[in-house]
């Protein structure tokens, strides 16, 4: 070990990282089981991403017409254009009633219909009747859903006792020499110390790499730092390369316009005011799935047919609705337009373009929320001591492409998965095993190596040659040859990582070092990202190739899995799609031509 550092020892049963949805309903679930729970956040629980959650949670609990958990199981399945796990779907689709009326018991103040229920907006590709009508699915607090559902699961975790170690930056993942993780060391950026954490459970719940990208609906924080540590500790992640690209991304800003404003009656129009949506969805319209409406946006500009000076954008109406019903249901959309576009939305349409949004990759994890991988002909052999849930991880219940609303549902649900998994297989208190201590030397030795980094190029520059070779090589309409032009580019940035200059070397608040290992984390999650969806020659849900446009169910109905080494280089394997039920109450959806 480095002599500066003198590791501040800690030892719970579980350690939680990140304080978003998932993570915090991990983290209390644990806290009331009688586990010890630290939960380590480099960001203040209330400013997780989850925050900046708009539209809803979806639950097929019939407050607004008829529903059928097995409709919105149908529903995700199609959604996922058929590369989502049935048995998982399943349990999310069928635990979402429970998930949500225990939220609501917990505190979270749900919007309501006149009968006092907890009031359900339409959402795209959410359907009655196996496609045949709209359901109203989704549970909404306004269009500030995930606000609330934070700030209640705070609530609760501080009620169950648990602790929280804030602005925390986790480095690295504490590993044993028979792969098995033995806790996880993390930098306290307020008094420079460093610590470790040891447990008999870590929970990865880190979320998204959505700033990979130049053009994204996520936060600063959105560096996918738990990819980072799992492909540094030789373990994969799975189907990196499905981005999805929420449709209305505010123009020139990147924030989030709710697919709830379409839910509402919301729709687009190009520049000769049609609403096209009708030509390329003539059932679903504007509720057509994201990947759907993100692509012909996309097609209508590039054939001339945008809006505004330049002609490079969509117009999204709202105004119709009326001030009545924008204030009662859409308040933080209206302030978000005149903050972000300078529009009144009573008056005039929003400025909206495809933008980065949510990442279907991840880590691949079991139902219980258990990091898995493939090992000695196995495709699901589990990890000891890691966890993986929410937007960090792949389950995989959102396939090739997510519905709107079915997030903070995977959050919620497979939080209180992963909290019950727990709690059945972790003796309160069980003493910890001795560690080696290469497995710590590892991971300050790299961390040294960053912190003392005196080379050419700044990590602000490095990053964003990165984001801008995501943007135009890995964007909504994909070839070879533009994947390969991007590859080639990222990889000259990967090796630029290694001239990386980091000018304070201070411990304390040093925004430089933090901003240079999200960087290597956003890098590696960028190049498996990019390598797997040139591997995948195929278009299916949200990657959508040009060059390969149908969806090929003989060669690539499977999960590619990818393997980061230190040179850059991308390995590639693959695990089945389960393709069978967890109960005989539903029945496998066979694929078909996903259409709406």
């Amino acid at each position: 070990m480095p002599a500066e550092y003198q590791l501040v020892e800690h030892e719970y049963d579980v350690i939680v990282v990140g304080a978003g949805g998932a993570g915090l309903r991990a983290t209390f679930g644990m806290a009331a089981q009688g586990l010890s729970t630290a939960c380590i956040t480099k960001v203040f629980p209330t400013r997780s991403h989850t925050v900046a959650a708009q539209g809803g949670m979806s639950a097929a609990l019939g407050n607004m017409g008829e529903d059928d958990w097995r409709w919105h199981m149908y529903d995700t399945i199609k959604g996922s254009d058929w590369l989502g796990d049935q048995d998982a779907i399943e349990y999310m689709c069928k635990e979402a009633i429970p998930a949500v009326i225990e939220l609501e018991h917990y505190g979270v103040p749900f919007s309501r219909t006149d009968a006092g229920e907890i009031y359900q907006r339409p959402f795209g590709g959410m359907t009655t009747n196996y496609g045949e009508g709209t359901a109203q699915r989704t549970c909404a607090a306004a269009d500030r859903t995930g606000h609330a559902i934070l700030h209640t699961l705070y609530q609760q975790s501080l009620k169950h006792d648990a602790k929280f170690l804030i602005e925390y930056f986790a480095i690295d993942l504490v590993m044993d020499k028979d792969g098995a993780c033995k806790g996880v060391i993390a930098w306290n950026l307020e008094d420079g110390s460093m610590h470790i954490f040891r447990a008999h459970s870590v929970i990865l719940a880190t979320g998204g790499y959505g700033r990979s990208y130049f053009s994204c609906t996520s936060a600063h924080t959105c560096t996918g730092d738990g990819n980072g540590m799992i492909l540094r500790a030789g373990l994969p992640l799975q189907d990196m390369e499905f981005t999805q690209f929420h449709p209305t991304g505010i123009y020139g800003a990147g924030c989030l316009i709710t697919e709830g404003v379409r839910g509402e009656g919301g729709y687009l129009t190009n520049s000769n005011n049609e609403r096209f949506m009708e030509r390329y969805a003539p059932n679903a319209k504007d509720l057509a799935s994201r990947d759907v409406v993100s692509r012909s946006m996309t097609m209508e500009i590039t054939e001339g047919r945008g809006v505004g000076s330049e002609g490079d954008h969509i117009f999204l109406h709202l105004e119709h609705l009326g001030p009545e019903v924008i204030n009662e249901r859409l308040p933080g959309i209206a302030e978000s337009a005149e903050i972000f576009a300078g529009v009144d939305v009573t008056k005039e349409p929003i400025p909206v373009l495809p933008t980065v949004h949510y990442n279907m990759g991840g880590i691949p994890t079991n139902l219980n929320g258990e990091v898995v991988t493939l090992k000695d002909g196995n495709p699901d052999a589990v990890v000891p001591g890691i966890m993986s849930i929410g937007e960090a991880a792949c389950v995989s219940v959102h396939g090739a492409n997510r519905l709107g609303s079915n997030s903070l549902l995977d959050l919620v649900v497979f939080g209180r998965a992963a909290a019950i998994h727990c709690g059945k297989e972790i003796t309160p208190g069980k003493p910890h095993s001795t560690l080696d201590n290469d497995a710590t030397d590892r991971v300050l030795s790299r961390f040294d190596a960053l912190r003392y980094a005196d080379g050419s190029e700044s990590s602000a520059a490095i990053r964003l040659e990165m984001q801008k070779t995501m943007q135009k090589h890995a964007a909504v309409f994909r070839t070879g040859e533009l994947m390969s032009e991007g590859i080639d580019k990222l990889e000259d940035i990967w090796e630029s990582f290694k001239h990386v200059k980091v000018s304070d070397r201070s411990m304390i608040w040093n925004t430089d070092l933090v901003e240079t290992l999200e960087l290597e984390n956003l890098l590696g999650s960028a190049m498996v990202s990019i390598k797997a969806a040139a591997n995948r020659e195929e278009s299916r849900g949200a990657h959508a190739r040009e060059d390969f446009p149908d969806r090929d169910d003989d060669k690539w109905m499977k999960h590619t899995l990818t393997w980061l080494d230190k040179a850059g280089k991308v390995n590639f394997d693959y695990r089945p799609v389960h393709m069978y039920t967890m109960t005989d109450e539903c029945e496998v959806v066979p694929p078909k031509k996903r259409v709406y």
